[in-house]
Formats: C-alpha cells, structure tokens, sequence
C-alpha cells in the first residue's frame, strides 16, 4: 500500500444523522434511512465507529487503536483513512477538516 496522507490525521468525523447503528452479536450494523441498505461494520469496523462517537480527529483514533491492537502505526492509519472513506463514499459520514 501506499504511504497516506498524514494531513487525514486532521480530520473529523461527522455523523449522518440518517444512519441507524445497533450493536448484533458483538458487531456493529447499521443502516441508512437515506438509502435503505444495510452494513456490516465487523469487529474493528465497529470499534472506529465506537471511538468516532466523541468526534477526535482521525489521527487520535488511530493511536487508540495502535494501543489497543497489536498493529504497525502506519499500516492502521492507511485502514482507518480507507474504512473512513467508503463510508464517506457511501453517504454514512462526513469528514471535516479541523484546523491545526
């Protein structure tokens, strides 16, 4: 994979408020009222959405996660920003850029 871009780091999540996310069997679903369709987020999926609940920056998530899993820093800022942007792509969230 490519090196990302670390300015992503700066960037924060905003939910769509038409999103309905419920918890099943330990993994996150969710579902858009815009669209009707419906997402398994997983494991790991479902702890970003966990951790994007009290809007930090992309890059405070990904040391959360750096912590909490046994995971290169690079290799799990290049999943978070990926995961993130098909979300985004799919009408789920925003992301907006914070100033630093």
């Amino acid at each position: 994979m490519a090196a990302t871009d670390p300015t992503k780091d700066h960037y924060r999540i905003m939910y769509d408020e038409e999103v309905y996310v419920s918890d099943m069997d330990g993994e996150k679903v969710m579902m858009s009222i815009n669209t009707g369709k419906y997402y398994n987020l997983g494991f790991t999926g479902g702890r970003i959405w966990e951790l994007a609940e009290s809007s930090p920056l992309l890059g405070e998530i990904v040391a959360a996660l750096t912590d909490e899993y046994e995971v290169d820093e690079e290799q799990c800022r290049q999943q978070v920003h990926a995961f993130v942007a098909e979300l985004e792509r799919e009408g789920l969230l925003k992301l907006q850029r914070e100033m630093v």
